[in-house]
């Protein structure tokens, strides 16, 4: 269990960490001459249940908010500190609303300097702690008088921490590794180390990692520390210290703020859509473009607030969309508090729903559907929700919330989903896709009876919902290996549709192929040539020639040179031979003109034609297959 503290400056929190553990967290000389916390101070004691608890110590002075809420932000329990003498502070407030805009739900108040008060005074101060919880998630916490100078009260808030350590689940470790930095330093003979709490997943010495938001800062686990502790494994829930190693890997390279991380969920973000509660402690409602900083976990940056619908008044809460001035590495359901830019109050808080935000149509009523869908924090719950809307990309889905793609095949079980490729749909959602698939085609025939079938392209803008490409090649396939859908070459046609020529044009047709075929395929005879030997109009064979193109029987490579279908497809696997053996993939005219013993002209307008239909990409006198167009011929 993480315990973190809270409250005024000079209220005795670092003190009552020492009396319960033993040990300074003030480490800096300047807070041991000034007496009072700057930086994060951090302590680890066993309570008495056998299990290593770990204390953050943040500071209590309002200039030095920024560094509390880096410390706040992976505490399993706070321990809220109010003086006897002083009572209720305005630091105390500030500190009780962010542990509320954090999440947290459990927590003790400490009246600690209970030396200087007498009952009267303390049964006040308490009055005036109940009266700030109240409506606070941790309106129930008890309230334990103590003295760090008597000892009065430690043995019985131990007790009650030990207790509540022994109540503490264990987090889920299940998902990707995360672990938000708080320090990085260097040890001699050890190298460059970093510390945090871990947020999720485990990681054990060994393991790669990337320190995100930067990009491309691979890093491999020599050492884990974890509860301050030499350990085989650090997992969600401890304070861990990572001894790291790699090239460019150095404590400069490194701040508060990073996260190290499984390779796979590296993927930092500048637009985020959330949920926002305001306190009610600000002046004004909150509009478009209003500034702020933004803190998550140990994250601090600037943000502006875009509500996304009204703008939110004090004591509200509201969907909006942060964009902010650098990338953060988050996870959906990650907590987040603003401030404003000046740093003295706290604006208010929430939780992110959505971490790759559109810049337009930001307020769609589809989108603002979209983010609700995306509040529970079970994940099959919120994928079951999201995917009545539109389809999900999964592997994204899984990435956003740290889950790894094992987590895949489980949960679209559990939601319900259907795939195709990576993209999940609803099983309402397919069954659309494929009937608007048939009904689309089936009305395209009926159009154009004499076309062999439609464009794939424009079959894809067609249906709805509109799949990416790739996504939608899949899709054909899992519906021709059905027997819904036959593609032909660049077409794609209902199963029992074909388009028929009349029985002379057949009779005519059967006369010309013989000589696409056979020795003379790759220069077969022209238009004209054809109309020479058989004594036929030239524009009648232009014409036979062109349904039979529609056909997919034939391709027109020029105005007046035909080459049959299979001709086409052996040409193309030539192309790959010529791919596959030069370096880099890039191969020349002359090459291709060779394996099909053709003339440097004729072979230039086959390459022009495949040029043409995007599957080849030329560049100078050289050409390669276009990867996403490969199958273009199959």
């Amino acid at each position: 269990m993480i315990i973190g503290t809270a409250g005024h400056i000079d209220h005795g929190k670092t003190a009552l960490v020492r009396a319960l553990t033993g040990q300074d967290t003030d480490r800096l000389a300047e807070e041991k001459a000034r007496g009072i916390t700057i930086e994060l101070g951090f302590a680890y004691a066993d309570l008495g249940g056998g299990a290593i608890t770990g204390f953050i110590d943040v500071p209590g002075h309002e200039r030095l908010v920024h560094t509390m809420l880096a410390g706040a932000g992976g505490i399993d329990f706070a321990l809220l500190v109010v003086a006897a003498d002083d009572g209720i502070m305005p630091q105390t407030r500030e500190h009780l609303a962010i542990l509320d805009l954090l999440g947290l739900t459990r927590g003790a108040v400490a009246l600690t300097k209970a030396d200087l008060a007498d009952g009267p005074r303390r049964a006040e101060v308490t009055a005036q702690i109940r009266a700030a919880l109240a409506g606070s998630g941790l309106a129930d916490a008890p309230v334990i008088p103590v003295s760090s100078l008597t000892g009065e009260g430690i043995a019985g808030l131990r007790a009650l921490l030990a207790e509540a350590e022994a109540a503490t689940t264990l987090r889920r470790a299940g998902g990707g590794f995360r672990l938000a930095v708080d320090r990085s330093f260097t040890l001699a003979g050890t190298g460059t180390v970093v510390t945090g709490t871990v947020l999720s997943g485990r990681i054990t010495p060994g393991e790669t990692v990337t320190i995100s938001p930067k990009e491309g800062l691979s890093a491999r686990i020599r050492g884990v520390h974890a509860q301050n502790r030499e350990a085989g494994e650090g997992r969600a829930g401890q304070r861990c210290a990572l001894n790291l190693a790699g090239e460019n890997i150095h404590k400069e390279a490194i701040h508060r703020g990073d996260v190290v991380l499984t390779p796979g969920l590296h993927a930092p973000t500048d637009r985020i859509d959330a949920d926002l509660t305001v306190l009610g402690s600000e002046p004004k409602p909150l509009g478009t473009w209003f500034p702020a900083r933004l803190h998550s976990h140990s994250f601090e940056c600037g943000a502006r607030i875009v509500p996304l619908a009204d703008p939110i008044v004090p004591g509200a809460s509201g969907l909006v969309q942060l964009v902010l001035d650098r990338p953060i590495a988050a996870a959906l359901g990650d907590r987040f508090v603003l401030r404003d830019v000046s740093a003295s109050r706290t604006i208010g808080g929430g939780r992110f729903l959505d971490l790759r935000a559109p810049a337009r149509k930001r307020r769609a009523p589809e989108r603002l559907a979209w983010l609700t869908a995306a509040r529970p924090e079970d994940p099959a719950e919120a994928l079951r929700g999201q995917l009545e809307i539109a389809p999900v990309d999964l592997p994204g889905f899984l990435r956003d919330r740290a889950l790894l793609p094992a987590a895949g095949p489980a949960l679209t079980v559990a939601a319900g989903a259907q795939m195709i490729g990576p993209l999940a749909l609803s099983a309402a959602r397919l069954c659309g896709l494929r009937e608007g698939l048939a009904a689309t085609l089936a009305q395209f025939h009926d159009d154009n009876p004499d076309l062999p079938g439609m464009g794939r392209e424009r079959l894809r803008l067609a249906l709805t919902p509109r799949l990416p490409k790739d996504v939608f090649l899949t899709f054909l396939r899992q519906e021709t290996d059905a027997g819904r859908a036959a593609p032909d070459g660049a077409f794609v046609r209902l199963p029992g549709h074909e388009v028929r020529l009349s029985p002379e044009d057949e009779a005519l047709l059967n006369r010309i192929l013989p000589a696409l075929l056979g020795e003379a395929r790759f220069r077969p005879p022209r238009v004209r040539d054809f109309a020479d030997a058989f004594g036929v109009d030239e524009r009648e064979i232009r014409r036979v020639m062109r349904h039979s193109q529609k056909m997919g029987r034939t391709d027109q490579i020029a105005h007046d040179h035909f080459f049959a279908r299979e001709v086409t497809r052996e040409m193309v696997a030539i192309l790959h031979d010529l791919e596959e053996a030069t370096e880099g993939g890039w191969f020349t005219a002359p090459a291709f003109r060779d394996r099909v013993q053709n003339g440097r002209k004729v072979a230039i307008g086959i390459l022009d034609f495949f040029d043409r239909h995007g599957l080849t990409l030329r560049r100078g006198d050289l050409r390669r297959i276009n990867p996403h167009r490969a199958d273009l011929f199959d």
